[in-house]
């Protein structure tokens, strides 16, 4: 079985909690690296491990690593969405997954899934030297997830969100709302089977926290990540949601279909659905078979 063990690394000089997950033969020769972060206001804990350990079986070494401000990470304000912080940090755990002993640095690809899957876009085609990409229900334009909101979900958050602009702009600690919630309570994510797929990503029986700062939905609504898919050059493998009510399939689509090389592959199922049963089993596998083929030394 692969081993795990915890690791730290720097961004910005905050430090970064992440595992490392070793393959059996480490050390006989130098290995390529999948380096993975989580969604909105998500942490590894939060189901990460189990597509990393189905990785490191394959042969692969995997660095599944917190952002900062969330889970065992260190900084300030605590489960805030700030879209740059997250891409410097995702900067911070590629270079040390090419740091590290064993790792062959030319061979490091990145996975992302749900927000993460648009910051792994973003990622790719800034770095030339990220050998494979995989995103999987990717949140790719903040514009048009909105669009899927009901008008009076985002009247509902509106309140608090001016509230919570007031209280960064004073310094004071931020007003929280639910990452994700039935429809009719303020909340960054309310279609489709936000909170009862949201809380069941877990791998030890505790839901997560589902709390952020109500400034984070700006951050989110900014954000247009899959407009950097044009240039990614390296092969791409997406995984869609074709229910999906938080990152719309079309619009997905047609980004990620602007990329050099890439592969994409439909369920006919909403959001949180691929996380569980029979979709994590065949997109998992699927997963693997493309990091093995693209990151495996011939």
């Amino acid at each position: 079985m692969p081993a795990r063990t915890d690791l730290t690394f720097l961004s910005a000089g905050v430090p970064c909690a992440a595992w490392l997950f070793t393959p059996e033969d480490a050390g006989e020769r130098p290995h390529g690296i999948v380096v993975m972060g989580h969604g909105l206001g998500l942490t590894r804990r939060a189901g990460l491990e189990r597509y990393a350990r189905r990785f490191s079986e394959a042969g692969l070494a995997v660095l599944v690593f917190d952002y900062r401000g969330f889970g065992d990470s260190g900084g300030s304000p605590r489960e805030t969405v700030h879209v740059r912080r997250q891409l410097a940090d995702w900067r911070a755990a590629v270079a040390t997954a090419r740091s590290l002993p064993g790792v062959d640095p030319a061979r490091v690809a990145v996975w992302g899934t749900s927000f993460a899957g648009g910051h792994v876009l973003r990622i790719a085609a800034e770095d030339p030297a990220i050998a494979a990409v995989v995103a999987q229900c990717p949140f790719t334009d903040g514009l048009a997830s909105a669009a899927r909101l009901w008008p009076g979900a985002l009247l509902r958050l509106l309140p608090p969100l001016l509230d919570d602009l007031l209280r960064a702009a004073t310094g004071r600690p931020p007003r929280m709302v639910a990452a994700a919630a039935d429809p009719g309570t303020p909340a960054l994510m309310t279609g489709g089977d936000a909170r009862a797929g949201y809380e069941a990503l877990t791998e030890d029986g505790t839901p997560p926290a589902n709390r952020l700062a109500a400034r984070s939905g700006l951050s989110i609504l900014a954000y247009r990540p899959g407009t950097a898919a044009r240039r990614i050059r390296v092969p791409l493998l997406v995984h869609l949601c074709r229910e999906d009510a938080l990152a719309p399939a079309g619009t997905s689509r047609r980004h990620v279909g602007r990329a050099a090389d890439p592969h994409i592959v439909e369920a006919p199922v909403g959001h949180f659905e691929i996380y569980q049963g029979e979709h994590f089993d065949r997109t998992v596998t699927e997963q693997t078979a493309f990091l093995r083929r693209t990151l495996t030394a011939p």
